[in-house]
């Protein structure tokens, strides 16, 4: 691309935003990134990566809502604060590269929050994907093995605790589609498609964007 273009991806379980990330980025030339802001992260504040991924994945097993927002303001902690590997702080440094990232280089960023944390950057695209619930258990089911009422649980368990982390650390509901540039409902769409879709939009919303 002839100039730098983020694009964010925020996803329902099932819906194939992963999948879509990397095949745009693909198509792009540009880097994709997900769990590797993890390690970046760890590398930026020399924090353990293992206490990053721990943070991560407690979160996805609790099934409480945690009353108290630690919405994200951009400030760092001081590794002599008792807080600087908080679960807050760990997010912190997630979106201290996210920022780095945005203002270094052409990228495509899934999950992560990455939308908020680069809400007023710009030349960024944020898009939201999603489908009906069917769909997402349908496409959940070509990964795991289990029964229907499991799968049903598993789907919903995802997509719940996706919405609580967005708020959590955004304060912001994750479906509101107000929070986004482009929302995609990808049980009506091929990949390819909704590949075509985004690059489609980007030309028209970055005038002079060369794909």
């Amino acid at each position: 691309m002839n100039q730098k273009i983020t694009v964010t991806i925020n996803r329902e379980y099932g819906s194939g935003g992963r999948a879509l990330g990397e095949r745009l980025s693909e198509e792009l030339g540009v880097h994709y990134y997900d769990k590797e802001i993890l390690k970046i992260a760890s590398d930026v504040s020399g924090i353990n990566e293992a206490l990053f991924n721990n943070a991560d994945e407690l979160f996805r097993k609790t099934s409480l809502f945690r009353a108290a927002h630690d919405v994200y303001r951009g400030e760092l902690i001081s590794p002599e604060s008792r807080d600087f590997t908080s679960d807050r702080n760990l997010f912190n440094y997630q979106a201290k590269v996210i920022r780095h990232l945005c203002e270094t280089e052409s990228c495509v960023i899934v999950g992560r929050c990455a939308g908020y944390v680069l809400k007023d950057a710009p030349n960024v695209l944020h898009v939201f994907v999603h489908a009906p619930r069917e769909y997402l258990i349908e496409q959940a089911a070509n990964k795991k093995s289990l029964p229907r009422r499991e799968l049903e649980k598993y789907v919903d368990r995802a997509n719940k605790r996706r919405a609580e982390y967005t708020e959590q650390f955004t304060g912001c509901r994750w479906d509101d589609v107000r929070g986004y540039d482009l929302s995609l409902d990808t049980s009506k769409f091929s990949l390819d498609e909704c590949v075509e879709l985004i690059k489609g939009y980007m030309k028209v919303r970055f005038k002079g964007l060369e794909l």
